[in-house]
């Protein structure tokens, strides 16, 4: 997201002496993505940010594939996800690709004992229930239900949590996640037909710079191993920053859709792109407005991309038996469309209030065991007559 912002101190130019109240230096750190060639943060530290202790255990993460060509359509019942205390434990990669994996977490309690960062990809985390504050190491932002949470790669952060009833849908993305370009003019400003702008994002505020030494653990996921490190600084010990590469929220709540006087296509709810899918939201609307309008929207065959939709609340007009937490997959190549008589109903009707995050994506997913466990298993059916 190519907008600047600056929390804390920091020097009047880059690379120059920064010097603390004794008289030492700050230490300058650049965080930067795609070399020197993408957007870039330059923070400024109390202590080196290099100061490892020790390198402990690895563990392999990497989901499993228990279906690797899938060809049916799934209904996976998302709250069938069971609670666990642990943030990270918590998180089951339910559909993945060597592009995306998409998850599922219901952590109940905070990160206290150790921090997180995913040096593989990009987080976008969906808080489907629940409040509380993401802390990175450039600030905090509160979030709450229906916030979208971007954290670029190689960000550390924890979560603090409200409550002990969390639901997140997590996306992890191994291409840099942005906000659709046709939305943006050259210079990076969103235009006047977007469906929100720089306004409506939760920035990172209120930095706290901790001068802490120890033994801080640092949970680090890289190639699909989670390494555990001890560094001998608090990671939070940044005095001021500035720059382009940093977390950010969006609610859902604040996405203003787009509508015709006929039925229009997904790209219309798009949020955010990346190389390999795109992330689109469903938002209470009004429906199309030709006097013979058809509000439901036509079968069609996704040939190039599996389509993902995570059901977050409302009257889901073109399907039946849906609940919250559910996400179905209709795979690439295989048309699929509205519910058998849902079509027919939707004639007439003036709104939805329907709120849902839909991915697709331009590679075959595979399913994971722990999406087996929750899938309905006969889905693929449901539009017998």
């Amino acid at each position: 997201m190519p907008l600047y912002h600056k929390l804390g101190k920091i020097p009047q130019k880059r690379h120059t002496v920064f010097k603390k109240e004794d008289g030492s230096l700050h230490y300058e750190q650049l965080f930067g993505t795609v070399g020197f060639d993408g957007m870039s943060s330059l923070m400024y530290h109390l202590h080196r940010p290099t100061q490892v202790k020790e390198v402990g255990n690895t563990l392999d993460i990497a989901p499993r594939a228990a279906v690797d060509h899938n060809i049916k359509s799934r209904l996976l019942k998302g709250f069938e996800v069971r609670p666990e205390d642990d943030y990270l434990e918590s998180r089951k990669t339910v559909l993945f690709n060597k592009d995306v994996h998409i998850g599922l977490a219901a952590p109940r309690k905070s990160m206290t004992d150790y921090y997180y960062k995913n040096a593989d990809a990009d987080e976008l985390l969906f808080v489907h229930e629940g409040t509380g504050t993401l802390k990175t190491m450039l600030g905090e932002i509160p979030f709450e239900y229906g916030d979208y949470l971007l954290i670029p790669r190689g960000m550390i952060y924890q979560i603090e949590f409200d409550s002990d009833d969390n639901r997140l849908l997590v996306t992890e993305s191994y291409h840099p996640i942005y906000t659709p370009k046709r939305y943006r003019n050259w210079f990076g400003q969103h235009l006047e037909h977007s469906p929100f702008c720089e306004r409506d994002f939760k920035l990172p505020q209120n930095l706290k710079a901790y001068d802490e030494k120890g033994d801080f653990l640092i949970k680090v996921k890289k190639e699909r191993q989670l390494h555990h490190m001890v560094y001998a600084t608090h990671p939070f010990d940044v005095v001021g920053w500035d720059g382009y590469n940093y977390p950010y929220g969006f609610s859902i709540h604040n996405f203003e859709p787009i509508t015709g006087r006929v039925h229009q296509p997904p790209p219309v709810h798009q949020t955010f792109e990346t190389g390999a899918f795109v992330v689109c939201s469903f938002c209470p609307r009004l429906y199309d407005y030709h006097p013979e309008a058809i509000p439901a929207p036509y079968n069609h065959s996704n040939i190039d991309s599996d389509e993902v939709l995570y059901y977050v609340e409302g009257d889901f007009m073109s399907r039946k038996g849906i609940d919250k937490g559910y996400i179905s997959l209709h795979p690439a190549g295989i048309p699929h469309g509205p519910h058998p008589g849902t079509y027919e109903a939707s004639i007439g009707k003036s709104k939805t209030e329907e709120l849902a995050v839909m991915i697709d994506t331009f590679k075959p997913l595979q399913l994971t065991q722990a999406a087996l466990d929750i899938d309905d298993g006969k889905y693929y059916r449901s539009w017998l007559e």
